[in-house]
């Protein structure tokens, strides 16, 4: 029985996970038309305090170092996430760290708000070329103080628990080069002894990751949830997905045996659904073929038994005749009944082996034996015969039937291929079986016989003539005897020129 190419299983699971990422893309698709989801949507919860301390820890220690060894500071919080870390004034050059020209569109979320105005939370505005802008308090700027990027630390109307993207936190994605920039207000240090004022500073962190290293996106979780989404589906649909796929191949198994001609075989019915209804037919239907079926070779078998006694007589009474000097007109009556007789006496074979699969008891039987037995039996000469058996091959079988199924297809292979060559016997073990194979050097059959020659009564010369001999019960006694012993037969033909037909029976 061929494997499927795709079990139905795996249909069944793949169906269900396609259906979960298509879902999946529409939520996504209707969230993002309704919000507009950016970049700075990840900017929120776990994200944001993450970035929060990022920039605390670099705000420190530049207030610790001095500006000679800020490039050391950043290169080692850098190193935190595998970041390129750098710091830029309000004017938008680069004040310290990695040495990276910045895009325009990264320039520009410098200069803009986050957010748009709010009267009641005003934000400072891009610096206007006649002069510095008014402070947020209403008072002035310290002189020579640049105040073109908004102060550092919490505004009016931020909470310190806020679970949204703090409002001073930017993240743009540009395409060329593809890659991200998360813009991250920095207080600048302390003025010194001399005084002065430090204007604002942002760190921007740069990564070719929409995740920054982990440091807004961190994949591991994500990762683990959906391979725990995963287990927990598998684990939770397998015993649907098992029960059914099991009961179908339950019920291809017992079809497929149905189509072989073994009725015994009977499927569990003890679902509910549609299966357990399925299952039910196919037992009825197999028990129907059964009764069918033995009854047809109770009928031949009893036919074949009534008529034996009456060719008898016959047989007898054309002796007395012969012996009264009528022998030479009763030549041909004598060979119609001797023909009829030995029709009958395949018949009976055929019914008795078929009517004692399931009665007998299998032992142990020595092949090579069994083989010689039967090449005895149908006086194979030993030039006829080539024979590559080991001595010590045990198969579980029934001697005599299997000693009557060899010596058919020994009787087979010497009518029609005799004198083409040797008829060759093999047996080699394969797994828990052995297999016999019994070939020979005729001309073999035409392949669209193959699959009939083991039928009752099927002959390959459709006129039915005397002269091709055989009843057409002779391959049909083999497979009923072979299938008697719990054992299977098929044939092929041989390359050139032959017929090989293979026993396969239960190792002993």
């Amino acid at each position: 029985m061929m494997r499927p190419r795709f079990p139905l299983s795996a249909k069944i699971l793949s169906w269900f996970f396609a259906n979960l990422l298509l879902v999946g893309v529409a939520v996504y698709a209707f969230v993002e038309f309704e919000f507009h989801l950016g970049p700075e949507s990840l900017l929120g919860g776990r994200a944001g305090r993450r970035a929060d301390g990022l920039a605390a820890l670099v705000s420190a220690d530049i207030h610790a170092q001095p500006p000679s060894q800020w490039d050391d500071v950043l290169a080692r919080a850098g190193n935190l996430y595998g970041l390129k870390l750098l710091l830029a004034g309000p004017d938008g050059r680069s004040v310290a760290g990695a040495e990276i020209p910045l895009p325009r569109e990264v320039q520009e979320r410098l200069f803009r708000p986050p957010h748009p105005p709010n009267p009641s939370n005003p934000l400072p505005q891009p610096p206007d070329p006649q002069g510095p802008p008014p402070l947020a308090d209403g008072g002035q700027p310290p002189p020579g103080a640049d105040q073109r990027f908004p102060p550092p630390g919490p505004r009016p109307g931020d909470h310190p628990d806020s679970h949204g993207p703090p409002r001073d936190h930017r993240m743009v994605h540009t395409f060329n080069p593809g890659r991200y920039w998360l813009l991250l207000p920095v207080e600048g240090p302390a003025p010194g002894p001399e005084g002065g004022h430090h204007p604002p500073l942002t760190l921007i962190a740069v990564s070719d990751s929409i995740g920054l290293g982990g440091l807004v996106l961190d994949f591991m979780p994500w990762i683990a949830a959906a391979g725990s989404i995963f287990l927990f589906s598998v684990l939770f649909w397998l015993p649907l997905v098992h029960g059914i796929t099991r009961s179908i191949r339950e019920m291809t198994g017992a079809t497929a045996r149905v189509a072989e001609g073994r009725f015994d075989i009977r499927v569990r019915q003890d679902r509910g659904d549609e299966l357990g209804l399925l299952a039910t037919s196919i037992n009825q239907m197999a028990e129907r073929l059964a009764g069918f079926v033995n009854g047809q070779k109770r009928f031949l078998g009893d036919i074949a038994h009534e008529l034996c006694t009456p060719l008898a007589r016959s047989q007898v009474a054309l002796g007395i005749l012969e012996q009264q000097g009528a022998g030479e007109t009763l030549v041909d009556l004598r060979e119609e009944i001797q023909q009829m007789s030995d029709l009958v006496n395949e018949l009976l074979s055929f019914s008795k082996a078929s009517l004692a699969a399931g009665r007998i008891k299998l032992q142990s039987v020595p092949l090579c034996e069994i083989i010689r037995r039967a090449a005895q039996r149908e006086a194979v000469p030993d030039a006829s015969l080539v024979l590559h058996v080991d001595p010590g091959l045990h198969v579980m079988a029934e001697p005599d039937l299997l000693c009557r199924a060899i010596a058919n297809l020994l009787r087979n292979a010497l009518k029609y291929a005799g004198e083409a060559g040797p008829v060759e016997i093999e047996a080699a073990p394969a797994g828990g079986d052995v297999i016999l194979t019994v070939a020979d050097h005729g001309p073999g059959v035409p392949d669209e016989s193959l699959a009939q020659i083991f039928d009752p009564f099927y002959r390959l010369d459709v006129s039915r003539a005397r002269e091709t001999g055989g009843t057409g019960l002779g391959l049909a006694i083999v497979k009923t005897c072979v299938e008697s012993c719990a054992g299977r037969v098929a044939c092929r033909n041989r390359a050139p020129h032959g017929l090989s037909v293979a026993i396969t029976l239960a190792a002993a």
